[in-house]
């Protein structure tokens, strides 16, 4: 069980643009080869936008691209030609296959806030490709499948239990809310990477949400 805490994450965007960003991975000049990535997981940015702020036009190419907004709308546009908007409780996915451009914006009156999750697909390349899934009920698993992952989202009432999936490799990230994971208490921001758990669960000590996702195990080359 690795706890990683909000504000050991590396801080990042322009904030005098109105974009702050925290980032759970290495992530641009902020480089350490001990924290590159969690299994397919490669990157988990908390991201908070200014109305009016936002990310021009950029390159994404052999990376799933998942996002959950916390806060606020989210505008999407990318060269797939298609443009949405994304709230709490959406679940958007960009693949960006051999290669795709997108704008991400807060085009709305209210602050915006999501996190953003890549993950590295089993097999580069490909035909980009768009989804957004609006209101994902609690506990319902969103598969990644080019990356063989399983996103579960939990919300949690005080005092309420759920389990974490028996997995290799589980990744939780709490979004709202205050939880414990076994002895260990965590609140918005925190992280939890998790090898080999078996009958975990998260515990709600107040209203709360999480995100958990459930990874393949890494490849091991074979021995000779």
């Amino acid at each position: 069980m690795d706890v990683r805490r909000a504000d050991e994450r590396y801080p990042g965007g322009d904030p005098k643009a109105g974009i702050e960003s925290w980032h759970a991975f290495s992530f641009g000049p902020h480089y350490d080869p001990d924290n590159l990535r969690f299994g397919a997981i490669i990157a988990c940015n908390e991201e908070r936008l200014a109305p009016g702020a936002g990310f021009d036009e950029h390159p994404h190419s052999h990376t799933e691209i998942v996002t959950w907004v916390v806060e606020g709308e989210l505008t999407h546009r990318d060269t797939t030609g298609r443009e949405s908007v994304v709230r709490p409780g959406d679940v958007q996915r960009l693949s960006a296959g051999g290669g795709v451009r997108h704008v991400e914006r807060n085009a709305g009156p209210e602050p915006l806030v999501f996190v953003q999750m890549w993950l590295a697909p089993l097999q580069p390349g490909g035909d980009p490709s768009y989804e957004v899934v609006h209101g994902i009920a609690d506990s319902t698993p969103y598969e990644v499948a080019e990356a063989g992952a399983m996103l579960h989202v939990r919300r949690l009432a005080a005092g309420e239990r759920t389990a974490v999936p028996d997995a290799e490799l589980a990744y939780v990230h709490v979004t709202r809310g205050e939880v414990a994971l076994g002895d260990v208490e965590l609140g918005p921001g925190d992280a939890v990477r998790l090898t080999g758990g078996r009958g975990l669960e998260l515990v709600g000590r107040s209203a709360a949400e999480v995100l958990v996702w459930e990874l393949p195990a890494p490849w091991v080359p074979p021995s000779s």
